[in-house]
């Protein structure tokens, strides 16, 4: 039996992607000829879909335009992973074992692609504690709607009051919270303490390894 279910996103909390991710950003801006955009400015759209990050970083951005935005960055994408390899933040893979280890089931909600992320988490050493993974083509809507969260409780078997998501920024926490779990923000993302305190997290964590005392005084561990 499970002891409960931990949802994590991917980006900025499991994963240290910000270079990866501004860099590729960029360059597709760059090659599109569109309005320069600062390494803030891209990286606060980390962990919305593609197609949202373009509209976020130009509001006025023609509609059709959108696919080959998506298109141009996940090439560069690929390319740059050749010379700059994701790696996990420290503490992750060590946590991560030992959150297995007690019994917890262990799922990813990102709104990057599934088979990325199944590549990303092989890559780190963490493929093998997590037991579902669900993308941005997985679902019809992304963050901070709850259906990620929803659809992994319905696939893994779980009840909201048995599960926590956990992300780095306040889109995470949101989706959480309408889906009906409990929530916990991580400060060593992309988000700040003070957005994942407005958005509402349940419990904010400086380091990764501070969430195993968090299941064990909240989730009867």
């Amino acid at each position: 039996m499970s002891k409960g279910l931990i949802i994590f996103d991917f980006d900025g909390t499991l994963g240290d992607t910000r270079r990866n991710i501004v860099k590729t950003m960029q360059m597709t801006i760059e090659e599109l000829h569109l309005p320069n955009r600062s390494e803030k400015e891209c990286a606060a759209t980390i962990g919305l879909p593609l197609a949202e990050c373009f509209k976020t970083l130009f509001p006025d951005i023609q509609e059709e335009l959108i696919p080959r935005c998506a298109e141009t960055y996940r090439r560069f994408f690929n390319e740059n992973l050749k010379t700059i390899q994701p790696e996990a933040f420290p503490g992750v893979v060590e946590t991560l074992s030992v959150l297995h280890q007690i019994g917890f089931t262990l799922t990813i909600a990102s709104s990057r692609s599934r088979n990325s992320l199944t590549e990303l988490t092989r890559n780190m050493g963490i493929a093998d504690y997590i037991s579902y993974i669900l993308g941005a083509d997985d679902v019809k809507e992304a963050k901070p709607k709850p259906e990620p969260v929803l659809k992994t409780l319905v696939d893994m078997h779980f009840d909201a009051g048995e599960a926590l998501v956990v992300g780095d920024m306040a889109v995470d926490i949101q989706m959480g919270a309408n889906a009906g779990t409990k929530t916990c923000g991580v400060t060593w993302g992309n988000g700040s303490r003070e957005e994942l305190d407005e958005a509402g997290a349940t419990f904010i964590i400086d380091r990764i390894e501070d969430l195993i005392e968090i299941v064990h005084k909240e989730m009867n561990v």
